[in-house]
């Protein structure tokens, strides 16, 4: 997993509360056994129409947010069943940071699994991005992890809370079997030893 330590990209807004796994990424898609591919189904049925043409009232439609990497949402991002699909579109898709008031736990720590920094904030700093979006065109948020700071061109700065673990996780690049790998040699060491007990 790649390590995060700072990021800026352009702010999309979702501005929808309880947007859940199911719309991230739709049930049909999940046939495939890679963690790669998916990006192109996120939000699907937001994207398109039934009759597949084109929502350009969805804003990662809009030409003013291509590119972006800056997700902002409403409370309880990610809620629904705990597919791991939907951080793996997310990121597919080319988000790196989501900023909402809440999440849904399952969704939450599988973000810090899978390398995406997803950043609690209140609804009225949560509406200020919305605000600033929507009044600059390719508006972008510098996200620095090391010191815990989002910042923009217009001189804002705050700062957000993180459990030092889960930073460090994103710091260092690691999922759970990368932090397992760390202990390597002495699993290895463990393991001969036992192998060499059996054998007596």
């Amino acid at each position: 997993m790649q390590a995060f330590t700072k990021h800026t990209g352009i702010v999309i807004p979702v501005d929808r509360v309880n947007v859940d796994t199911d719309a991230i990424i739709p049930k049909q898609f999940l046939k495939r056994i890679e963690r790669t591919g998916f990006g192109q189904y996120l939000f699907f049925e937001w994207r398109w129409f039934e009759n597949g043409e084109v929502n350009h009232d969805f804003e990662m439609n809009k030409d003013r947010y291509k590119g972006g990497s800056v997700l902002v949402s409403r409370a309880n991002f990610g809620c629904g069943s705990s597919r791991e699909h939907a951080p793996w579109a997310i990121q597919d898709y080319g988000f790196q940071v989501i900023i909402a008031p809440s999440f849904a736990d399952i969704f939450y720590n599988n973000c810090f699994k899978n390398g995406i920094l997803p950043i609690k904030l209140s609804e009225e700093q949560v509406e200020h991005f919305f605000q600033l979006t929507a009044a600059n065109v390719g508006y972008q948020l510098s996200v620095n992890l090391e010191t815990k700071t989002i910042t923009d061109e217009h001189g804002l700065s705050i700062s957000f809370d993180l459990d030092e673990h889960r930073r460090q996780f994103l710091l260092q690049g690691l999922d759970d079997i990368g932090l397992t790998l760390k202990h390597e040699s002495k699993i290895t060491a463990f393991e001969q030893k036992r192998l060499a007990e059996i054998v007596v």
